[in-house]
């Protein structure tokens, strides 16, 4: 196979000049090109308003030898796929079956697998299926009246299905897991682009069709998944897991259940959960996250300052990454940009009030929307155990839910600089998910951090101009960016307790939906290469 890296064309180009355009590099006739796929797709902005999209293909030829032969670009070279492959079957015997906790990315994509090598795992999952609770979230955004079990944290398909689904990642990947991902959203429902554009995205209303139809597959391959099941309890005898007790919400019953494997996928927002591994003295620490608000622009402003121009059918709305490190020693960044989108309200304890963003696939609403978030550590945290950065976080959601009573408190950038309370909106239009109510954003923050917000936003504005205009409406908190804690596991993925396996984001080794599933990967290779499957004698 012949990789060609670097290939631009006219924003508006048809497939048919991606295809000339191939053969042209390859100087070879249109009759002798075999077959073609995209790897790579991205915007070149850097002469805007001229645009391109710029491409990574994999062609197959006639006589691939001689083609390459004559050829010394750079960009062209010989390529040999890299399949993901999981480890050979290992040889011991499991007793029991596997148990996964969470079915957020980590925990569908680790029990998606081994369903799929026969398993047969069960997945305990606190919150409602997809379809049940996304009826669930509309009603508290709706009402107010919050599901602590089911809401924009807690449920099928975990935080992320109320987001933008973004799929990209930092994570560097040899194995071929991040493909695997994108090819198993494709093959439950996903768009197949974002098996090659460069910032690939489902949207929320998409995501949701894949989950359950993930789900489908894992029941069809001999897993099973329990919902509103809560894990209450670890039964370990000589730092081996032998059992665990399940509140069923459904019956209001506790039953226990023997395993020779949990699998911890609980999410960042598992505070409860958090508690009872602490108590039972599943080793962890208080790590470094961050905190901040959601800003609100006119998707308008951002598209011409990206494009140099509005976006139409042939662009999508465009995104932005704006980073600043400040003198106080305090990095801030956006996050979690969500072009075309909503902020929500994604609470899940009573009297605290947490935000986040969302698109839709489509990404068609007149704002664009990004936390703007500080780097806070161990030292910003109450207390010194490994649950401070959990009461840290509960301290700015109670600071949060006072300064909106009860709503997403929200403010406008030049009274946020001014600590004066916002009296009415400005050009910018507040989306949201769920009610607001014009309150003192800025007093949820210690000053420090607070400040730092202020100086971040000021600066991105020398970056992307128009970003600290007077009513850029800002909103509180942005308290959930990643978990507040890590839960330590050996080279083999285990915790201290033997056969306990931390995975995903909620344990600390994700920062996202890819990066989630892809740990589920990892993990369910681990799994796969110490134990064999039920059918295999």
């Amino acid at each position: 196979m012949i990789r060609i890296r670097q290939l631009k064309l006219n924003i508006d180009h048809t497939e048919a000049d991606l295809k000339k355009k191939i053969c042209k590099s390859l100087h070879v006739k249109e009759d002798t090109l075999l077959s073609y796929s995209i790897v790579r797709q991205s915007i070149d902005a850097r002469k805007k308003p001229e645009l391109f999209y710029v491409y990574t293909v994999d062609v197959t030829v006639s006589s691939e030898k001689k083609v390459l032969k004559k050829n010394k670009n750079k960009d062209i070279s010989y390529f040999e796929e890299k399949k993901y492959q999981l480890p050979d079957f290992g040889e011991k015997a499991l007793i029991h079956r596997p148990v996964v906790i969470g079915s957020g990315p980590a925990g569908m994509f680790c029990a998606y697998i081994l369903a799929e090598k026969g398993y047969r795992p069960i997945i305990f999952e606190r919150g409602a299926c997809v379809e049940q609770r996304m009826e669930d979230v509309r009603r508290f955004w709706e009402t107010g009246v919050l599901d602590p079990d089911s809401n924009v944290q807690f449920g099928e398909g975990g935080a992320g299905t109320f987001s933008d689904g973004k799929l990209n990642t930092l994570v560097k990947d040899s194995f071929g897991r991040n493909r695997k991902v994108l090819e198993i959203f494709v093959e439950n429902g996903a768009p197949e682009e974002i098996l090659y554009q460069n910032k690939p995205h489902i949207g929320t209303d998409v995501l949701s069709i894949v989950v359950k139809n993930m789900r489908n597959q894992i029941v069809k391959n001999g897993g099973e998944i329990l919902f509103h099941h809560q894990m209450t309890k670890l039964h370990i005898s000589e730092q081996t897991i032998k059992s665990i007790s399940v509140y069923d919400m459904n019956t209001d019953h506790t039953f226990e259940i023997d395993t020779d494997l949990v699998i911890l996928a609980i999410g960042h927002s598992a505070r409860d959960t958090f508690r009872m591994l602490y108590d039972n003295h599943i080793s962890m620490e208080a790590k470094p996250f961050a905190v901040g608000v959601r800003v609100q622009h006119m998707q308008k402003m951002i598209d011409e300052s990206q494009y140099g121009k509005e976006h139409d059918e042939t662009l999508p709305a465009a995104s932005y990454k704006l980073t600043a490190n400040l003198e106080n020693g305090r990095n801030v960044y956006t996050f979690c940009m969500c072009p075309g989108g909503y902020v929500v309200n994604a609470s899940s304890e009573e009297n605290m009030l947490a935000i986040n963003g969302m698109s839709y696939h489509d990404r068609d609403s007149q704002n664009a929307n990004s936390a703007v978030i500080v780097s806070v550590n161990p030292g910003d945290y109450p207390g010194n155990d490994a649950l401070s950065g959990v009461e840290f976080q509960r301290e700015l959601e109670r600071k949060a839910y006072q300064a909106g009573n009860g709503k997403i408190p929200v403010q406008l950038f030049k009274d946020y600089c001014n600590h004066e309370i916002t009296k009415k909106a400005g050009e910018i239009k507040p989306l949201f998910k769920g009610d607001y109510a014009f309150g003192d954003v800025r007093g949820i923050f210690p000053e420090e951090i607070g400040d730092s917000i202020e100086e971040g936003i000021k600066a991105f504005d020398r970056k992307l101009h128009g970003y600290s205009k007077e009513d850029t409406v800002l909103a509180g908190v942005e308290s959930r960016t990643s978990s507040p804690l890590k839960i330590h596991r050996n080279a083999d993925l285990q915790s201290n307790c033997k056969g306990i396996y931390p995975c995903g984001e909620g344990a600390g080794y994700a920062g996202g939906i890819t990066s989630a599933a892809m740990d589920g990967l990892k993990v369910a290779e681990a799994i796969v290469k110490l134990y064999h499957p039920f059918d295999i004698v």
